[in-house]
């Protein structure tokens, strides 16, 4: 099969599904939630028994929740760049996150959803992270957003600053109360173009749950699971004053709304990170943990209510999904690797195909077709004091299905499978998937908050009697003791 051809075919049936489709809908408002680094299973419609988020899990049972949806990356800026092209990140050449000083970002000549949507008529706004470049031209209001208050990284980037539109605010913003400040910006949005008959796009992408955690006095020590359970609890009241909002507003029938995640957990920060299970590992991986994702979607009187999707779908396909629902027009000059999913939410059909490649840092590492996951080889990777280290393999092919943990390798039983894989990856990388010349980015510069973080959940750790569990975590165990002993105050603080 040739995958260029046949995900440029998909894109080219939904454009000329668009006029019928615009005859019998009138084009709705789109709400797209974005949590930052939230595990699989940090939601009980996902089988968290610890998290408590009755807004999100009240919106599964109104609409879909999807069981075998993936982010575009298993790091923030190429997974986000994904999710504004419907382009794999390597044919941007993104490859890792962009930081405050990185003077770069993605190219000013990628089409983005924002970009396509208010070709459409739609007024478009992003609030909180961007992450997809710091310079002006690369800002959001240059890549198709009206407006846009929020930030241009991670919370674990200084100076972690507000930007109103392309004007930097002088005060530091407060992490404590940054999901507050981004619900209460997206909820006067949404009245706004509501009292004006405007049709909406709303991005609203929020900082948390990525380290360094926070909430707002309002939530914090309220939940059964830790600084972590307040903060998905402080999320889940935004995504359900949102929810409010469209009720009040009358737009519950003319708004799809979506949430998801970036990537999977980071689970090397511990106690301070999500959970992924009964996925393998997190953020930063290709293993599924890495980048299988809640997915969470509600349309009222088109989505029908409490349906669990079984089927592979990736964050690339929302903007194909949002082009063909609007009639939005789908580049041609470049490979689109979304596709229309509309079906899907709708009962109507299927997507085209059950195919999703996991790529980071510009390397085509495994590759999904049905029930069928083909990893290629790896050396050691090391773990740290809260993970193992994960030990080098040769070629791996898991069926999913039966295996979600990815734990039993049946290469060897089916080499008429791995073949078939080995195949789709090939024809893939034929379509130039990383080619691209690497964007640079080269400095790393986090907020020393995430370290004092760190240093307490190994204390705590080590009080409750739960040792490191690797060779690195060992040294890390070492080495916030030696910094301890050394300033000289107990280990409480830095």
């Amino acid at each position: 099969m040739n995958v260029f051809r046949n995900l440029m075919a998909g894109g080219c049936l939904a454009m000329t599904a668009v006029p019928a489709l615009a005859q019998q809908h009138e084009k709705p408002n789109i709400i797209f939630i974005y949590a930052d680094d939230m595990g699989y299973s940090d939601l009980a419609c996902y089988g968290s028994t610890v998290n408590e988020p009755p807004n999100l899990d009240r919106m599964a049972e109104e609409g879909m929740r999807f069981t075998d949806f993936y982010s575009g990356a298993p790091v923030s800026t190429p997974s986000r760049a994904c999710l504004m092209t419907g382009r794999y990140p390597s044919r941007m050449g993104i490859r890792h996150v962009f930081f405050p000083h990185s003077f770069t970002g993605m190219s000013p000549e990628e089409v983005t959803m924002a970009e396509m949507l208010r070709a459409e008529g739609y007024g478009t706004a992003l609030f909180g992270k961007w992450h997809l470049g710091t310079d002006y031209q690369y800002l959001p209001k240059r890549q198709g957003f009206d407006e846009f208050f929020g930030t241009v990284s991670s919370i674990d980037n200084p100076p972690f600053h507000y930007v109103d539109g392309d004007t930097w605010q002088d005060t530091p913003a407060c992490k404590d109360s940054a999901t507050i400040t981004i619900t209460n910006k997206a909820l006067d949005y949404i009245e706004r173009k509501s009292r004006a008959g405007e049709t909406f796009f709303c991005y609203v992408a929020y900082h948390m749950p990525h380290v360094p955690i926070a909430a707002s006095p309002r939530f914090k020590g309220k939940s059964k699971n830790g600084l972590y359970g307040d903060v998905i609890m402080e999320l889940d009241w935004g995504v359900g004053e949102i929810l409010k909002k469209v009720e009040e507003l009358g737009l519950d029938e003319n708004t799809i709304i979506a949430f998801s995640s970036d990537n999977g957990p980071w689970l090397s920060e511990g106690p301070n990170a999500g959970c992924a299970l009964p996925l393998y590992r997190g953020k930063g991986t290709t293993w599924d943990g890495g980048q299988r994702v809640p997915m969470i979607v509600r349309w009222k009187g088109h989505i029908k209510p409490g349906q669990v999707e079984e089927s592979v779908a990736f964050m690339g396909d929302w903007f194909v999904t949002f082009a063909t629902l609007t009639g939005g027009k789908i580049p041609t000059d470049r490979p689109i690797d979304g596709q229309n999913i509309l079906p899907v939410l709708l009962n109507t059909g299927h997507r085209a195909n059950q195919d999703f490649a996991y790529i980071t840092a510009m390397k085509l590492e495994a590759y999904r077709s049905g029930d069928w996951k083909l990893k290629l080889p790896e050396p050691l990777k090391k773990g740290n004091y809260w993970q193992t280290d994960v030990p080098a393999h040769d070629t791996l092919l898991i069926n999913l299905r039966e295996d979600i943990g990815e734990q039993v390798n049946l290469k060897d039983k089916h080499p008429e499978i791995v073949r078939m894989l080995a195949a789709k990856m090939d024809s893939l990388k034929q379509t130039g998937v990383a080619d691209a010349k690497p964007i640079f980015q080269a400095e790393w510069d986090t907020d020393q908050l995430t370290d004092q973080q760190r240093l307490d959940a190994v204390l705590d750790a080590k009080k409750k009697g739960i040792g490191p569990k690797s060779k690195n975590g060992e040294a890390q165990l070492e080495y916030y003791e030696a910094k301890m002993k050394f300033y000289g105050n107990g280990g409480e603080t830095l």
